[in-house]
Order: structure tokens, then sequence, then C-alpha cells
């Protein structure tokens, strides 16, 4: 890990006065421009979960991942919501993890963050982007899309499309009747829990995450719940959680099978047309015209997901009219318990703060690999999201996300 260097606050400043962007133009104006990074070389999606991109190549793949595999469409609505600029702007953030005090620069620097959103009191403390990206950037999700499928569930079960956390996978999915994932809930899908034997190690070849990404790549219809319909049972539903990106691919059937139409056109009428948008987004297909990865894919702006964000943290409200269950945001956000009692540091797809000062403030995110968040604090009201294109998937960031948003939140209050 690179040592700390001091810095005066000032060149933080002037940092910021030429990365910061607001923008005026208008909706209709924005999206007659061509996308700014449309031919950008890129990598191939082997490339991705290897860790073999080189940093530039890696930047300008995960700008264009729409070009890896077909995607459908998330219509924005007519109107989008502006995100005004706050009267406090972050201009410099200074903090410790272990021995060693960083800044604002180390933290984009080390952490290979490309986009940087800081949302307090819903409007922009800060804004930037790095390594050519600017505010017409959709940049990838990764497992983001994890909590955006969970949050359709919500929305599912809001509308009587489910019945209830306590329903079989296999009413939504009846393809997986008689598989591993006959016994298991809605509920177990959401916590990782269904007990069946997941391997999600991204490098190793052999690892069931590549076997589940070697059959997106095939793009044959149905071959991604093919492989999560073969695997074998390791423990009983709601007994034992396994970080697995294949219960989502389950999650984004259970979404299809209940509401009668494919994951992106649900999220398009029930959220991204409703919280005000800039810009349609778009979601990885197993085939052409086929069924939502529904553990990564998404291709969005910044400010696009910091309004997903804004709308988990006013609990799922639109003008008044609440889109979710009653309480679905806390629920989803917070830690569960399984079936024995015992504890589990995960939600809905969603992963619980770690910090001492995040958890006290009951905070939690979304979380991608490669540096990709959107981290939520209910009591401060602070929502920040970072792009990333870190070296590998995991384990390389050399500063504790939380522990900068820590920062960030408390030098906000």
């Amino acid at each position: 890990m690179a040592g700390p260097r001091e810095r005066a606050a000032h060149r933080c400043g002037a940092l910021l006065a030429a990365t910061v962007v607001i923008v005026s133009a208008s909706q209709g104006a924005a999206a007659a421009e061509p996308y700014p990074h449309a031919q950008e070389p890129i990598g191939t999606v082997e490339q991705v979960y290897d860790g073999a991109l080189t940093p530039d190549l890696a930047v300008s793949t995960f700008r264009n991942i729409d070009r890896l595999f077909p995607t459908r469409r998330i219509a924005r609505g007519e109107t989008s919501s502006p995100l005004e600029k706050a009267d406090k702007q972050l201009t410099d953030v200074a903090f410790t993890q272990g021995d060693k005090t960083y800044d604002l620069v180390d933290y984009l620097a080390l952490n290979s963050i490309t986009g940087l959103l800081v949302l307090k009191d819903g409007r922009i403390a800060l804004e930037l982007y790095q390594r050519g990206n600017s505010e017409k950037t959709k940049w990838m999700s990764m497992s983001i899309a994890k909590s955006i499928t969970s949050t359709l569930i919500g929305a599912a079960i809001r509308d009587g499309h489910i019945g209830s956390l306590s329903d079989p996978v296999v009413k939504y999915v009846p393809r997986l009747a008689g598989s591993a994932y006959e016994g298991a809930s809605v509920r177990d899908i959401l916590m990782m829990s269904s007990g069946v034997k997941w391997n999600e190690t991204y490098t190793d070849p052999a690892s069931d995450r590549r076997q589940l990404l070697r059959a997106q790549i095939s793009q044959q219809p149905g071959a991604a719940l093919e492989v999560m319909r073969k695997l074998p049972r390791a423990a009983e539903p709601g007994t034992q959680n396994t970080y697995s990106t294949g219960e989502t691919q389950v999650a984004g059937e259970i979404v299809r099978g209940a509401v009668g139409k494919p994951a992106a056109d649900y999220l398009s009428e029930k959220i991204w047309s409703k919280v005000g948008m800039e810009q349609d987004a778009s979601w990885w297909l197993d085939s052409p015209d086929g069924a939502e990865i529904g553990g990564s894919g998404i291709s969005a702006t910044l400010r696009d997901y910091g309004r997903f964000g804004l709308f988990f943290l006013d609990g799922g409200i639109v003008d008044g009219q609440p889109l979710l269950p009653d309480g679905w945001t806390t629920e989803a956000g917070n830690p569960t318990i399984l079936k024995d009692g015992k504890p589990l540091d995960y939600g809905y797809m969603w992963w619980p703060a770690w910090t001492e000062a995040s958890k006290a403030d009951g905070a939690f995110a979304a979380i991608g690999i490669f540096g990709q968040y959107i981290y939520i604090n209910p009591a401060e009201k602070v929502v920040i999201v970072t792009f990333g294109a870190q070296s590998k998937p995991t384990d390389a960031a050399p500063i504790d996300d939380m522990v900068f948003f820590d920062a960030v939140t408390d030098a906000l209050k």
C-alpha cells in the first residue's frame, strides 16, 4: 500500500473545481447526442472476471459493457427529476485507517475511482469524474444489480404478483421443480440461503460462477437457469448462507415468472420511469430477447444510480405513493436471521454496514466487484455512489470504502 501524502486543502479544491460537473442541458438534447465512449476498444468478459484487463482497457470496457452481450433497455420516464447542488460542498475529507492518514485524492487514486457522487438531503455535495468519464457515462453495475433485482421482488409483493416471501421458489420458476431449489422460499433466495451448493470464485475457471458465465456467453435461451437446475444441495433451505450470483439469476427468474414480463420492463415501469432518471439504462440478457442476468449487467449513469439510492433512502415512496411493501427498505438493508436463529450479516441482497459509525446509523450498501457502491445512510440522509475500475475483482482496494464513507458522512454533518 502506498504511504500517506500530505496535501494542502487548496490542492483538493483545485482538483474538484476541475472535475465537478453540473449539467443544465435538456434531457431531450442529451438523448440525441451519440454516446461519447462508443468507439473505444474493449476487452472480453473473460478478461473482466480473470482480472486481466490493463487499467485503461478496464475503464473503456466498464463503460461499454452493453457491447459484451445483448441487452434490454430500461426506459426512463418523460421527465427527469433535478439533482440540485447543496449549499455546503464537500471539498476534502481526512480520515485514518490503521496508522495511516488519507484524504480525498488518496481515495480516488488508490481505490481507482472513476466517478464519485455524494448526496446529502437529496442534494449534490460532490460530483466528480475521472479517466474521461462524464455525466453521460454509463457504467457497469456488477453486483449492484443484485440489490436492484431484490427490490423488484419487493415491488412484485406490493403489486400482489408475489404472495409473500414464504412462497416457494418453484411457484414462480416451475422449471426448478425437482431440483435442489425444491423447498426453498423466496426469502431464502433473497438471503442467499437456499442451501444449494455454490462456488463464487470469480477467477477460478472451474467455479460455479464461471460456469454460469459460460452459459451466458453461449447465449442459448435458458442455459443460465439450466446451470442452476443441475446444482446439488449442501444444506437445508434457510440454514446456511452462501454468497451466490446464481441465486440472483433465480431471483430474476422469480420476478419474470411472477409479473409476466421481463425484469427490465418491470424495473422501468415501477421505478426507472417514476423516480425521474435522466437516461435510459440497459441490462444484460442470457440470450437475444431472453431473460435478464439477475446478478449483474446493468449499465447506468452515476446520477441515476444516485437517484435509485435516494428512492431507497426515501423508503421506496415516490410522490407520496409507496412502491414497495411497508418497511421493506429497512428490512432489506439490515442483518437477517437464519431459520436456526443464527444471525446473518446480510440483508435481502444488500450489505449491512461493517464500521461502527455506519452501523450506528443503520447504513447499508449495494456493492459490486471492482469498486461499485451505492451507500445509503438513513440517519444522516446521505447517499454515496462510486464507479470503480480496480485491477482485480476483489481485494484490490487499499482503502476500506466504508471508512471513507464514514469520513464523508461526518464531514457533512
